[in-house]
């Protein structure tokens, strides 16, 4: 019989996925089963094993409370480790004391973890603080899921406009109307200030600023959805000097990143923290090459050649994976220079202390060719190409022009990605992006078979594609399409400074 396991709340924070607490991925990396919210940011899902049970429930899961509690209960029992994964904080506005409740009333047992909420995180990262010296040392916070007028509320408007301070409105964007006027009713002045921030501390945060007598009009004029927080008192007039999360430099622009899921997470984080609003959406990933045959007995030879050379870092993490299971010392590598292609190849490889003898800077076989050709004559020397399963037959080509001895070698085969667990791909297909951003051919080729590309284009004509170099370039110029910006330096790095460069002269609107 299965021992009862505990069931975790777990606050996810506002939106935010670095705002996620320690405990809360802690326990994300052990669960069994994640039971989470709809408007919990999916990012958070990759802290869970792929082996651990994914539960959603939002508007399109319709999950009662009673059914909610009744699953969280059948899981522990049978000795599954539950991580319920609730929005912002567990205890606030969310229900979690009622779901603990249950827990406790069926002997499960609990513990909850607290989240970051929006009443802080959202007003911060619009740069409202809610208390200062200045201006006040307190703040209310009340729901605005209700009306005034409607039968059962429980608000007390008539204390609620006469306490000081600020105040603070969740959930209130779809009453504003009458929730202003009802403070406006009983006597708070109509040139109070008031902020609205729209799905706060996310690349899609949006907020607005007015008066209690104006904001409800500019709301609906500037179309503000759940989720959002409303703000009210003095303090709102700081954001204009303290709005440091929307003057980021790509924030308003959301940007796709198509490298395999391993890769994404660095670009994606480095875009997110510039002030994109990232989705990612792998569409490669790797696979044993067909024939590992190969891989052995260049392993056998590494001795023979004069030259290992590497196109992509790709290359050169799964060649040292088949390497250091064959060997143990890295002087079983021979005496063989090595070339990099291109500046992340090269990086890779000083990861592991290699010296690099040979960086051409693009992948394009005449460079390279032309790159040894100028190093030293490689007639009759013997190369070991190591790169990906189907790749541009050019370059062997070009280095046996120059007389060299030649292994074209695949370590890895590129295979097309088509899970969506975080829903980002239905999410392009419905409201497209400002950036497609690609890092390989592979990438173009895969993700145009997914998506198709150039019907993609035509559906959202805004959208723009940046390429990190010569050779991705082709691929799309095979689909008729160029790319709006294509990075000098062939890296990451580059990639992204492109992006900043061109989105500094042209900046789009927040979405």
């Amino acid at each position: 019989m299965n021992k009862t396991a505990t069931v975790y709340l777990v606050g996810a924070g506002p939106g935010d996925a670095g705002l996620l607490t320690l405990r809360g991925a802690e326990l994300l990396r052990r669960a069994d089963v994640v039971i989470y919210d709809g408007l919990v940011n999916p990012e958070l899902l990759r802290h869970a094993p792929r082996t651990a049970e994914l539960i959603p429930r939002g508007k399109r899961q319709k999950v009662s409370l009673e059914q909610l509690n009744e699953l969280m209960i059948t899981k522990a029992r049978a000795g599954k480790c539950v991580v319920r994964l609730k929005g912002g904080d567990p205890y606030i506005f969310g229900r979690g004391a009622e779901e603990a409740e249950a827990l406790a009333q069926a002997k499960i047992p609990f513990e909850v973890v607290p989240g970051v909420s929006s009443i802080s995180a959202a007003s911060n990262y619009a740069g409202i603080p809610l208390t200062h010296r200045d201006h006040c040392s307190n703040f209310t916070v009340f729901t605005g899921h209700e009306g005034d007028d409607k039968a059962g509320s429980s608000l007390d408007f008539d204390q609620i406009a006469r306490i000081s301070g600020t105040k603070v409105i969740l959930m209130g964007v779809t009453h504003l109307p009458e929730l202003t006027q009802a403070l406006r009713a009983r006597g708070m002045a109509e040139t109070t200030p008031v902020a609205i921030v729209q799905r706060g501390t996310t690349g899609a945060q949006k907020s607005i600023a007015g008066t209690l007598g104006t904001i409800a009009q500019l709301a609906r004029e500037q179309n503000l959805q759940p989720p959002a927080i409303t703000i009210i008192g003095d303090v709102v007039n700081l954001r204009r000097q303290l709005n440091w999360f929307e003057h980021r430099p790509l924030f308003g622009q959301r940007i796709v990143v198509t490298r395999s899921r391993e890769q994404a997470s660095d670009f994606a984080h480095r875009l997110t923290e510039l002030g994109a609003e990232v989705w990612e959406i792998p569409c490669i990933k790797l696979g044993l090459p067909t024939q590992l045959q190969l891989v052995a007995d260049a392993m056998l030879e590494l001795n023979s050649y004069d030259w290992l050379v590497f196109t992509s870092p790709n290359g050169v993490a799964t060649f040292f994976d088949y390497f250091f299971k064959a060997f143990k010392d890295m002087r079983d590598l021979g005496g063989a220079r090595i070339a990099a292609v291109g500046p992340g190849t090269a990086a890779k490889l000083r990861e592991l202390h290699l010296q690099v003898d040979l960086m051409p800077e693009e992948a394009l076989a005449a460079k390279v060719a032309a790159a040894f050709k100028k190093f030293e004559t490689i007639e009759n020397l013997k190369i070991c190409l190591l790169r990906a399963e189907v790749a541009n037959p050019e370059l062997p080509k070009a280095l046996e022009a120059l007389g060299a001895i030649v292994d074209d070698i695949a370590v890895y085969k590129t295979l097309a990605e088509t899970e969506d667990s975080t829903g980002a791909g239905a999410k392009l297909l419905e409201a497209g992006a400002d950036w497609l951003t690609f890092t390989s051919a592979s990438t173009v080729e895969h993700f145009h078979a997914r998506f198709d590309l150039p019907a993609l284009l035509k559906k959202f004509p805004q959208t723009q594609l940046a390429s990190i170099g010569p050779e991705t370039s082709k691929a799309l110029a095979d689909l008729k399409i160029k790319p709006a910006l294509e990075a000098k330096e062939h890296t990451i790095e580059g990639l992204t400074r492109a992006l900043l460069k061109v989105t500094k002269a042209s900046p789009h609107p927040a979405h």
